[in-house]
């Protein structure tokens, strides 16, 4: 006796799809909320290290999805236009240095150092004076 082969969406989809009689495919929580950012990680995340709270609601784990996603787009955003200027392709620690500390705001959130993003170029006003007064 053959066996029987099930065949269609819901036997080769690996869990895209609900196994009722309708299937309706099923949509991340990413994609409801229109980003790409992993909700359901950063859900995971939350309730996994929130140490003063005992429950995480549900929109939390969106909302720091879509902040996340918009800090990653600002720096990358910054951090390229950095790249192009110094006409390189590639976004490297130097690029993202320059974009970071050029920003007054991002500067203010981001404490960290950057391993091989260098300085930024900074010549005091007072060694451009004499400079000037010694050539006139």
């Amino acid at each position: 006796m053959p066996a029987k082969s099930v065949s269609g969406p819901a036997a080769s989809a690996g869990g895209k799809y609900k196994a009722d009689a309708s299937q309706k495919r099923v949509q991340s929580r990413s994609s409801k909320a229109g980003l790409q950012f992993p909700v359901g990680r950063v859900h995971r995340y939350l309730k996994r290290h929130t140490k003063s709270a005992t429950r995480v609601g549900a929109k939390a784990a969106v909302y720091t999805a879509a902040v996340l996603e918009y800090l990653v787009a600002e720096v990358l955003e910054l951090s390229g236009n950095a790249a192009r200027d110094l006409k390189s392709k590639r976004i490297s620690p130097r690029h993202l240095q320059l974009a970071i500390r050029g920003d007054d705001e991002l500067d203010l959130l981001v404490k960290a150092t950057i391993a091989g993003g260098g300085v930024i170029p900074h010549i005091h006003k007072q060694l451009l004076e004499k400079g000037a007064k010694k050539s006139s």
